[in-house]
């Protein structure tokens, strides 16, 4: 068997308890002599840990030996501090039970109560997993509490010895639901800290200050002094004495005290040595202004790399390069540190945007809505400090009551959805992507188990030199993760800050019914159509409803939702109207119109709306004042503002996504289920013995079977053992033929998003999937609350559950077999590609019964690393 090639997907940044970075690595052979100097300066206390007995002191040549694994049977983690080793772990597979391995762990003296033992842990279970290990085993001294208190302490199953001198642990690295909540919490509290620096320093340098104003090194310093950053700057500039009035210093390392954070506006070439400058003079943070990096090719994507990994391991977070900066303006950090000619004000939506330009429109056209952000950061290429980061900033932020993304892609999107879950329930988070072709049925992609990101189109966007983009995820994928985080996608810019404007300044409306109130027919037809397409209701309004608008108002005997106040409506008639729905229990919400007549008065209305609105706190009031120029500025009255939009469509889309959002978050949360009869030791063994590709049908139902899933193949004649499938079928074709009222057949693929991963597939057969693309795709793992509005989400939905066309089928059991296929390919990273069809549908409590099953497996020479 040939050796692995050294695995670059365990390269991975990490942060210790106190938010300290660093890098976790596979150790490799050029780290003999780093691994030397790592064991020689270790205390004779930790040696005798290490060595559970008297310290024995090995010779130089045999601690070099340890740099060489097969990565395999053998594999060493590293975690850096500058050039330095801080931690090591190793596991060693054991030859005579291959699913266990021995684990030890080494950690530096200095470094002991860093953390650096929990999260060398977690990556080396990880990666211990990937490569088929079941139960890790170690032997620790029983007075090496530290060490202990670690495997108690992580969540994963661990069984301990009899107490005595030395103590057997066996940690299962299956992924435990508690294991997984410890990890995420310890990853939460270590990015805040080490984010603070960033987001909150006491003090900023500027490296690359101008002296010349409408530079970017210029800007950025003068931004500081006019954002009223309480801490100290320091423009940094070997040939000027001051930047904007404030003394410059020659170098970072002859600054004063060493600041938190450093903005770099040099040059690329020159990038890289400031940022070992920085590091030096230890700075905790930096941010790097400078193009000319990934978007030039490969060898700009190979620089910024090497500035993340020195960065990670010099203890220092990172945004960019390619950016436009980082503001806060919260009371706690009063941050302007861009060069963008347009601050934002202060309010409640936080920012992260991936591109640098980009940025300098939305704070300016953030200003024109007079919309106030908490925070914004362009986190450029974004190759450490990410979009997921600082989502975990902002869900503890009391500053922060919506969060605003720009994505266009995504570097751990199971890392994203993870923390959207958790976060999206408190605050809103409203994401604009570009999207991408994606198939309607069948596999997603059949190309390897996709990477941890990559910029560009599925089409192979080049950049600058040529340079073939990675591709991106399906715009299906992309709306599945979003869609089970909670997470409202949006398509335009201007889509998401209408939504924004909504949703920061008004509640979501507790369901999807809304009243129109108008003085102008047209534009109020207009306003239900755009209802409709946007997912809401516009309900006949209720009996007091209508008895109250008609006795206040003068109207009509037919008093209907829109309410239409006629042309001669006053401010009044639009207070008294707006009063009445908004009692209305039917209602939900309420968008009015205003088409200004000559002799009234807006601000009259305006201010009308708002006191109607603040009666009614609990239901959002938007407002279309159709050819009304600065009404904006009449529907705000200190923190209370309605929402106003130039056309009444954008006021219609933004209530249906808020009240989208509304209904996920009112929905219990899902899990992911314990499933009965799986058997994962039954089908790695199964396919142990396949080579990559097509799976033999006989083996593929047997690894169904393994998961609960019985497969009747109703083809006879094909492949081995063509007599069962002649009998099976035969059996299957009178099983059904006795049950009436069978559904329509369906299917289920699974397919390797190249960016997502797995990607589940459902749709019923024939033309409703091939001409109506009425598919729904999920990404894995399902937990039962996805699984179930997979099957509900078609169009063809109402065949299902009974609405349309007779008693419908067992959902349940469809569900369930949806949920046993996630499994599945969770568990088994082998399987590249899958397919069930045609499943038949029964009737209620029949179940379904699956005829065909074809499954793929990935070539390990293709594969990626572990999602």
């Amino acid at each position: 068997m040939t050796t692995p090639p050294y695995p670059e997907d365990l390269e991975q940044p990490g942060l210790v308890r106190t938010g300290r970075s660093t890098f976790v690595r596979p150790i490799r052979p050029e780290d003999a002599d780093r691994l030397v100097a790592f064991v020689g300066g270790l205390s004779r206390a930790t040696l005798a840990y290490r060595s559970l007995g008297p310290v024995i002191r090995a010779r130089d040549d045999v601690i070099r030996r340890g740099a060489y694994v097969d990565y395999l049977n053998e594999l060493a983690l590293v975690a850096l501090a500058g050039d330095e080793i801080a931690g090591l772990v190793r596991y060693v597979r054991d030859t005579e039970d291959p699913d266990h391995a021995e684990v030890t762990f080494t950690i530096r003296d200095d470094d002991q109560s860093e953390g650096f033992g929990r999260l060398l842990l977690e990556h080396i279970a990880a990666a211990a997993r990937a490569r088929g290990i079941r139960v890790l085993e170690a032997d620790v001294l029983a007075d090496n509490t530290r060490m202990i208190n670690v495997f108690l302490g992580s969540g994963y199953r661990v069984e301990s010895g009899p107490p005595g001198q030395i103590v057997h642990f066996d940690i299962a690295v299956d992924p435990q639901a508690q294991a997984v909540a410890r990890a995420e919490r310890r990853e939460h509290t270590a990015v805040r800290r080490s984010l603070r620096p960033l987001l909150e320093p006491r003090s900023v340098a500027v490296i690359g200050a101008n002296r010349r104003p409408l530079t970017i090194g210029h800007e950025i310093v003068a931004n500081l002094l006019r954002g009223g950053f309480r801490g100290s700057v320091f423009p940094v500039n070997p040939r000027a004495e001051q930047v904007a009035g404030t003394r410059a210093y020659p170098s970072v390392g002859e600054l004063p005290e060493p600041p938190d954070l450093a903005l770099i506006a040099v040059r690329a070439e020159a990038v890289p040595e400031v940022v070992r400058e920085c590091a030096a003079a230890g700075v905790k943070a930096v941010v790097v202004v400078s193009t000319g990096f990934g978007e030039t090719g490969a060898a700009g994507r190979s620089t910024e790399l090497e500035l993340s990994r020195f960065a990670r391991a010099s203890g220092m977070r990172l945004v960019g390069p390619n950016c436009m900066g980082v503001v806060n303006t919260t009371p706690a950090a009063r941050l302007a540190a861009t060069f963008s000619p347009a601050l934002p004000t202060p309010g409640r939506v936080a920012m992260s945007s991936q591109s640098g330009p980009l940025g300098l429109a939305v704070l300016d056209f953030a200003r024109r809505l007079r919309l106030g952000f908490s925070g914004f950061v362009s986190v450029g290429h974004a190759v450490d400090v990410s979009t997921n980061d600082l989502l975990q900033w902002w869900e503890e932020d009391p500053e922060t009551s919506v969060i605003l993304l720009h994505v266009e892609t995504f570097g751990n999107p199971r890392r994203f959805a993870r923390i959207a879950r958790r976060v999206a329930p408190r605050k809103p988070i409203i994401a604009v992507h570009p999207g991408h072709a994606s198939q309607a049925t069948g596999w997603v992609d059949s190309g390897g188990r996709g990477g941890s990101g990559g910029r560009g189109d599925p089409g192979g966007r080049r950049d600058s030199a040529g340079h073939a983009d990675p591709p991106g995820p399906s715009d299906s994928a992309v709306s599945s993760l979003f869609a089970q985080s909670g997470v409202i996608r949006t398509r335009s810019l201007q889509e998401l800050f209408d939504a924004a404007l909504l949703l920061a300044h008004q509640p979501p409306p507790p369901g999807n019914r809304v009243a129109v109130i108008t003085n102008a027919g047209g534009p109020a037809a207009l306003t239900v159509g755009a209802c409709v397409a946007s997912g809401l209701r516009v309900p006949p309004l209720g009996r007091r409803t209508r008895e109250t608008l008609r006795t206040a108002l003068g109207l009509g005997a037919e008093v209907a939702n829109p309410v239409d106040l006629t042309p001669m409506a006053t401010a009044a008639h639009y207070r008294q109207a707006l009063d009445a729905v908004l009692a209305d229990d039917g209602i939900d919400a309420a968008i009015v119109l205003f088409m200004p007549p000559l002799a009234d008065k807006p601000d009259e209305v305006a201010a009308a709306i708002l006191d109607a609105a603040e009666a009614a706190p609990s239901k959002p009031v938007v407002a279309s004042f159709l050819g009304g120029a600065g009404v904006a500025d009449l529907l705000h009255r200190g923190e209370l503002v309605v929402p106003t939009y130039a056309f009444p469509e954008a006021a219609a889309a933004s209530l249906g996504h808020a009240a989208a959002y509304q209904a996920w978050r009112s929905t219990p949360a899902g899990v992911v289920p314990d499933l009965p009869g799986v058997d994962t030791d039954r089908a790695r063994s199964l396919l142990a013995g396949c080579a990559p590709g097509p799976v033999p049908p006989r083996i593929a139902a047997e690894l169904l079977d393994s998961y609960g899933i019985a497969v009747r193949d109703a083809e006879p004649g094909s492949g081995p053992g063509s007599e069962l499938g002649h009998e099976l079928g035969s059996e299957l074709g009178s099983e059904l033929g006795s049950r009436p009222g069978s559904g329509p057949d369906a299917f289920l693929s699974v397919g390797a998003d190249p960016v997502f991963g797995p990607v589940v597939a459902f749709g019923l057969t024939g033309d409703y999937a091939d001409l109506m693309a009425d598919v729904a795709h999920r990404v894995t793992p399902l937990s039962d609350r996805d699984a179930r509005e997979m099957v509900r989400s078609l169009r063809a939905a109402p065949l299902l559950d009974g609405r349309v066309g007779g008693p419908g089928v067992d959902l349940a059991a469809l569900e369930e077999t949806v949920l046993r296929i996630s499994a599945m390919v969770e568990d088994l990273p082998e399987i590249e590609a899958m397919e069930l069809r045609p499943i038949r549908l029964l009737p209620p409590g029949d179940g379904v019964a699956v005829t065909r099953a074809t499954i793929r497996l990935a070539d390990e020479t293709r594969k990626g690393g572990p999602s």
